[in-house]
């Protein structure tokens, strides 16, 4: 299995919590295997299984309030 690195830009965390939050919505999904977020830069790096597009990626953490980007 080859694992796909998506590197985006999320505007609107103010905090760890936004971070932590974000984390917590990807790392619980099917495929998602790791995600690291930082509200301090206002990026993201998720690591998926292959099934697992960028805009399915973009789409789940727009779905927690902030907005994602590639």
């Amino acid at each position: 299995m080859s694992e796909q690195v998506h590197t985006l830009n999320i505007t609107g965390m103010t905090c760890g919590g936004c971070s932590d939050r974000v984390t917590r919505v990807l790392e619980a999904t099917p495929g998602v295997l790791k995600a690291d977020i930082s509200h301090e830069n206002n990026s993201g790096v998720v690591t998926t299984s292959p099934e697992v597009s960028m805009s399915q990626v973009i789409e789940l953490v727009n779905s927690t309030g902030f907005e994602a980007s590639a």
